[in-house]
């Protein structure tokens, strides 16, 4: 078994306020991925301290389910956070949410990943598929998350 970090990241923007946009973002309840419709996962959030959680996620797949437990760093004066898997397929792996003002009404989150891959041999060329692969999969999830925070703020 062979451990590579596999870089990516993106830019989504935001049809709400910056602070909007962070507070909606951060504040995880049982319910957020049927947001944007995996009603089959589950979610249980436990506050370690002020700012630091503990998220585990369980998702069905094919040949049963997985687990993935994070530890999360919030930052709100700076608006952004962090999510280092603890456990899971992916241990190890760090994602970067910074959220910046566009205007007074929108803003944009920059997404900074890094994905920690245990698994055999990938060729420089896999890995850069990866990268991709991975990448257009977690933009386009940010893609609903984005329609469901305008949906709910500007409700």
């Amino acid at each position: 078994m062979v451990t590579y970090v596999i870089r990516y990241g993106f830019s989504q923007h935001f049809e709400v306020a910056a602070k909007a946009a962070f507070d909606w973002c951060t504040d995880y309840q049982s319910t957020d991925h049927g947001l944007i419709g995996l009603n089959g996962a589950k979610r249980a959030v436990t506050l370690v301290a002020d700012g630091v959680l503990i998220i585990k996620d369980t998702f069905s797949a094919a040949d049963g389910s997985v687990e993935k437990e994070k530890l999360v760093h919030l930052y709100p004066q700076q608006l952004r956070w962090t999510s280092t898997h603890i456990y899971g397929p992916n241990r190890h792996s760090q994602f970067i949410y910074q959220i910046t003002a566009e205007t007074d009404h929108t803003s944009k989150l920059d997404f900074t990943a890094q994905h920690v891959e245990h698994t055999e041999n990938l060729s420089k060329k896999e890995q850069k598929a990866l990268a991709e692969e991975l990448c257009v999969g977690d933009a386009a999830i940010w893609r609903l998350f984005a329609a469901a925070m305008k949906k709910e703020l500007k409700a």
